[in-house]
């Protein structure tokens, strides 16, 4: 039996189920067998288990589309919703060489949880204190001469050497150094450099069409990168690593490798170029709860809220004890299905901010209360994925997997749910 092990950090405080579950209104119980045992961590009111195992494989496959470059596993926004440090861990086993995060509090998270590899930050406010990361040794990406600046000034109070990489602008229009700057921001590196302020690990850039591999502003990109790379050069200023590539470029354009890739949502197992299908990726979030409650209704009487749906036939739902409130998006209301018992069912009536109704058809029902309801997984066993759900939603299955929180609490096992 695959260990479970509980995160050291739920995605909010913990619920648990005293007593067995009560319905509210006129939601009273059927009667029939009993609740039986399910495979959701005991005492849990829903659970997000993430597949280490899956990770490692995304990485190990990720390293090899590589080729000779290093690989920078991202793992910001809790590891896209999966965990930064139990991703992390799982990366660096993998191969991952480096990490990389938004902000430096989530490298500083990262050091907290013991991790001791290179961390990369990227996104900082105005008037930042950087002594804390230059104290835990996090690498600094700087996108202005400010930035720099307010970066030198903790070097001088905390007499450490900052290990510095800075972002360039070269179309994405958004973080970065833009290409007027860049000779100006060239000259202070040169002096931070000779004052032995910083070391100048990298420059970076990021891309706006990697999805879209045959895009022609992703040639102009790397294009403009490699000229930037070579004014570097010119002007005496020496780098470590150039990086440009994120997942859909790791995974589709290998010319674009240069000595780094940064992949973030390949990691997770979902697939930067959804057209190309898996790409041999293992998504590694399971999103699950118990069937709560198991009732039936007459034909003529609605669900839920407003009573956006009715029943057309005498029909038995199922209480699912999930909401809004819990990364489930209100607008999925009629439209998702999950899965119990190995059969697709739907959603029905408006999703509340605690809990949402599916519809078990009529007749004789094989689901009973304790019974697992997966809301989206790795789609192996006919469950929904987070690109049904991005597809329900117009959305990306990005903001998918970094949706559960509030009661839904993240649990993890090592063996990978699909082999390859």
């Amino acid at each position: 039996m695959e260990l479970l092990r509980r995160s050291r950090r739920n995605l909010a405080n913990k619920s648990t189920l005293g007593g067995g579950w009560r319905g509210s209104g006129t939601m009273a119980p059927m009667t029939g067998r009993a609740a039986t045992p399910i495979s959701l961590t005991p005492g849990l009111l829903a659970e997000a288990l993430v597949d280490l195992g899956a990770i490692a494989h995304n990485v190990r496959l990720l390293c090899e589309q590589a080729g000779g470059a290093q690989v920078m596993a991202v793992v910001k926004a809790d590891g896209y919703g999966h965990g930064a440090a139990q991703t992390a861990r799982a990366a660096l086993a993998a191969g991952a060489a480096e990490l990389g995060v938004a902000t430096v509090d989530e490298a500083l998270a990262l050091r907290a949880d013991g991790v001791r590899a290179p961390v990369l930050a990227w996104l900082h406010p105005p008037g930042f204190d950087f002594a804390p990361a230059l104290l835990a040794d996090v690498q600094i990406a700087v996108s202005s001469e400010r930035q720099l600046d307010e970066l030198l000034d903790a070097v001088r109070r905390t007499g450490r050497t900052a290990t510095v990489t800075v972002k360039v602008d070269t179309g994405l229009n958004r973080n970065g150094v833009p290409p007027e700057h860049y000779p100006s921001m060239l000259t202070a590196l040169r002096r931070a450099v000779a004052e032995n302020a910083i070391v100048l690990r990298g420059l970076m850039s990021h891309m706006v069409y990697a999805d879209q591999p045959a895009n022609p502003v992703n040639d102009l990109q790397a294009q403009r990168f490699t000229e930037m790379l070579a004014q570097a050069r010119d002007q005496g200023v020496r780098y470590e690593a150039a990086h440009l590539s994120n997942s859909s470029a790791t995974m589709s354009r290998p010319d674009l490798a240069f000595d780094m890739v940064r992949p973030g949502i390949a990691v997770y197992g979902l697939s930067p170029v959804p057209e190309r299908g898996d790409m041999g990726l293992i998504p590694a979030m399971t999103v699950k709860c118990p069937v709560a409650l198991v009732k039936s209704i007459r034909a003529g009487e609605s669900v839920s809220y407003g009573h956006t749906w009715t029943a057309r036939r005498d029909t038995t739902l199922a209480l699912l004890p999930v909401g809004y409130a819990d990364g489930v998006f209100r607008s999925l209301g009629n439209r998702l299905e999950v899965l119990i018992n190995g059969r697709r069912r739907p959603g029905v009536g408006r999703i509340c901010m605690d809990q949402f109704v599916v519809d078990l058809g009529p007749g004789p029902t094989d689901v009973a209360e304790g019974d697992e309801a997966i809301l989206f997984g790795p789609g192996a066993s006919g469950e929904p994925t987070a690109q049904d759900w991005a597809d329900l939603l117009g959305t990306i299955h990005y903001e998918v997997v970094t949706s559960p929180r509030g009661r839904i609490t993240r649990t993890y096992r090592e063996a990978r749910t699909i082999e390859p």
